[in-house]
């Protein structure tokens, strides 16, 4: 195998590939990027059995053939090379040879029958979405699911095609996120992907045009702003992303997640229109003294604003208003400091919307910038004092 290429071009694609590599992989070669060189391209892959990532780039291909090298092995030469392009070419033990015009560095590789074949899946259902309703939709839900597995099902994002519309939806049972946004699709679609590996298809999304020599960096492109076809494909028990020269296969989850909208209240009591920037700077004052106490958190909305104020701890205690025309009637309830500051700091517009039923029923959120997306954070319990 010998091929040359732009140094930026394989550094770009292998910070993508490497995506897939878990710092604590279940067999060494999984530490490994698998390179393969055919016709006029080089395909970069790498996996950790539950999620791949496989993009290529344009080479001047001299012979075709394939390697495996430690990823933190041919990132560190591409990364740390001072020269426009280089040279790759393998030799019979293994070895891959990284050649520039100032430097040569040797890898020691190993054989690619060893390295797990990652398999097309079958393709049952397609999914069209737009790149960037998809990156604003997982921004504003991923966040919102379990950090642990001890309940697979809410480790991930639910996703469910309605009448033209997918539905991303994410909880982690003390806090829930809904996200639509238009499809086009053939087939039925509901599944629940790996919040993380969505996690890492938004890194990709978001570095699609990185590292294209051919592009000059002051050359404007629409669809930067308007967004791009994305493929998703999925069968029984995997998921496919195209995005530009890289795909992302993953297994789903396997489950029944929750019947999430019975805890959507249908109507509420309270509402008010919160500055986003004031409610945001509150409460992360706030947080101080409320993670003393469960971060716990007391609203009171009254006529002419709302009143946040912390239990009293031994770090103190802090009280705030928010001048605002207040809907409905007077009401109250305890929410996580903790989930607010996330939510807040996930959205983004002038406005947030708060929705009161009373202070057993979850607080519901809504963003006047971005109508298709529901936030809910469960109620806390209120001290006897309040």
């Amino acid at each position: 195998m010998k091929f040359s290429c732009g140094t930026k071009d394989i550094l770009q694609t292998i910070g993508i590939v490497g995506r897939a590599i878990t710092g604590q992989q279940a067999l060494p070669i999984l530490n490994n990027i698998l390179i393969q060189v055919e016709g006029k391209r080089c395909v970069l892959s790498a996996t950790n059995l539950e999620f791949s990532i496989i993009s290529h780039l344009d080479a001047e291909v001299e012979n075709e053939g394939s390697i495996t090298v430690p990823a933190k092995a041919i990132q560190n030469f591409a990364q740390y090379s001072t020269d426009d392009e280089v040279v790759f070419e393998t030799s019979e033990d293994s070895q891959l040879k990284c050649f520039s015009k100032k430097s040569k560095t040797i890898i020691a590789g190993e054989s690619t029958s060893e390295y797990p074949k990652i398999s097309p899946i079958k393709k049952e259902t397609q999914i069209t979405i737009n790149s960037k309703d998809l990156s604003d939709a997982i921004h504003n839900v991923a966040f919102a699911s379990a950090k642990t597995t001890t309940r697979p099902v809410l480790s991930g994002v639910y996703m469910k095609v309605i009448k033209g519309d997918l539905y991303m939806v994410a909880t982690d049972s003390y806090r829930l996120s809904e996200y639509k946004v238009p499809v086009e699709t053939k087939g039925e679609v509901e599944c629940i992907v790996p919040s993380r590996v969505l996690v890492e298809m938004m890194s990709v999304l978001g570095g699609k045009k990185i590292g294209d020599s051919k592009k000059k960096e002051d050359e404007k492109d629409s669809s930067d702003e308007k967004g791009y076809p994305v493929q998703m494909s999925l069968s029984p028990q995997q998921i496919e992303v195209v995005i530009g020269k890289t795909t992302l296969l993953s297994r789903l989850i396997d489950g029944a997640f929750p019947k999430y909208q019975q805890i959507i209240p249908e109507k509420h009591a309270t509402s008010a229109l919160l500055p986003l920037g004031e409610f945001l700077t509150t409460v992360k004052r706030m947080h101080y003294f409320a993670k003393e106490s469960n971060n716990n958190l007391t609203f009171s909305l009254n006529t002419k604003d709302v009143s946040i104020q912390t239990q009293t701890t031994q770090a103190g205690k802090d009280e705030a208003q928010i001048s605002v025309d207040v809907k409905g009637e007077k009401n109250k309830i305890a929410l996580s400091s903790s989930y607010l500051l996330d939510f807040l700091s996930h959205i983004s517009g002038d406005e947030v919307h708060m929705e009161i039923t009373d202070k057993m029923h979850p607080a519901v959120f809504r963003v006047p910038d971005a109508p298709n997306f529901l936030h809910l954070i469960m109620p806390l319990r209120m001290s006897e004092e309040e």
